[in-house]
């Protein structure tokens, strides 16, 4: 891919979502369950069925088989119909809850403050691994390349997952923007790196590095493990560079919509999956969710001030 794809990913989606931004309450309510009264403000009603948005970390091909159990089980429990739907990227699963295409998005710390941003989406719930809220962002190299510090990452190829993905690309770029006084994402990604590559998936920005494609990706902490199964001496081929510093876990998020008692009765239920093994399995599947706890638009404020700093430095034409 271009080099330029990752900037203008970037820029494009910040455009498409400032323009539509203000359009929002005007595009066709596909659920039916949103009205605007006589002096212009936004009611809420209870829609005939919903969406649920995800996108892929790792395999795309099964996804959709896996969440179809979480789409029963809410359908069941909230007495209408419940879909799953595998979106391509972040950009678009967002750009389908600003046009309530998609009422519930699983959807990363920086889709989410771009979503509430433009669109007024609202953070419910966040995962939990390993006992945590909050995970770092990872950068995984060859451990044969010779490759010893962020400093020796001149002029190599990056492999980062989406534009939008909060630790295959903010916070990573960010920390080398800062670390290396870059003063824009087209800098970092033209003259820092010979080329960057916008791999489509976590697992895939690794598979880019273990296959010499490219020469480093930045992920979630830590990829490799999910890829043993397929690659057994990806944990031997590939080490950890370095880490950025802490990110608020991935969430699930609801469009302004949705009326405030259906939005309590679904976040009942995926919080009662923290008490059934079964749906915990699914969620530990699709996203290596470990439990599911009730979450708070503060504590994404570290990305929203990530994501500013990181905007400022792009100008847009």
């Amino acid at each position: 891919m271009k080099k330029f794809l990752g900037f203008l990913l970037i820029t494009l989606l910040a455009v498409t979502l400032a323009a539509c931004g203000g359009e929002s309450s005007s595009n066709e309510d596909t659920s039916g369950d949103s009205t605007d009264d006589s002096n212009g403000s936004e009611t809420t009603e209870t829609p005939e069925s919903l969406v649920m948005g995800f996108v892929p970390s790792q395999d795309s091909d099964t996804i959709a088989d896996t969440v179809e159990p979480l789409a029963d089980r809410l359908s069941e429990e909230l007495g209408m119909e419940v879909e799953g739907k595998v979106m391509t990227d972040y950009s678009a699963l967002i750009e389908a809850m600003g046009a309530n295409e998609v009422q519930i998005g699983f959807i990363p710390a920086f889709a989410y403050v771009l979503a509430n941003e433009q669109y007024g989406v609202d953070v419910q719930l966040k995962s939990v691994r390993y006992g945590s809220g909050t995970y770092k962002a990872q950068y995984v190299v060859r451990a044969d390349s010779g490759i010893e510090s962020l400093e020796d990452l001149e002029g190599k190829i990056w492999a980062y997952p989406d534009a939008a993905s909060t630790s295959g690309f903010l916070f990573p770029a960010s920390q080398l923007m800062g670390e290396f006084d870059i003063d824009s994402a087209e800098a970092l990604q033209t003259e820092f790196f010979s080329e960057s590559i916008a791999a489509g998936g976590h697992d895939t920005a690794a598979i880019a590095v273990y296959e010499g494609d490219a020469d480093v990706a930045t992920t979630f902490d830590d990829v490799r493990g999910d890829l043993t199964e397929e690659y057994p001496d990806i944990e031997e081929e590939l080490k950890v560079l370095g880490y950025t510093s802490d990110i608020p876990n991935d969430t699930i998020s609801t469009v302004k919509e949705l009326d405030e008692e259906l939005v309590t009765k679904i976040n009942e239920i995926f919080l009662s999956f923290n008490e059934d093994e079964e749906m915990i399995k699914i969620m530990n599947e699709v996203y290596s969710w470990d439990a599911i706890e009730a979450a708070e638009d503060s504590e994404y404020q570290v990305v929203r001030d990530t994501y500013s700093k990181l905007k400022d430095s792009i100008t847009l034409d």
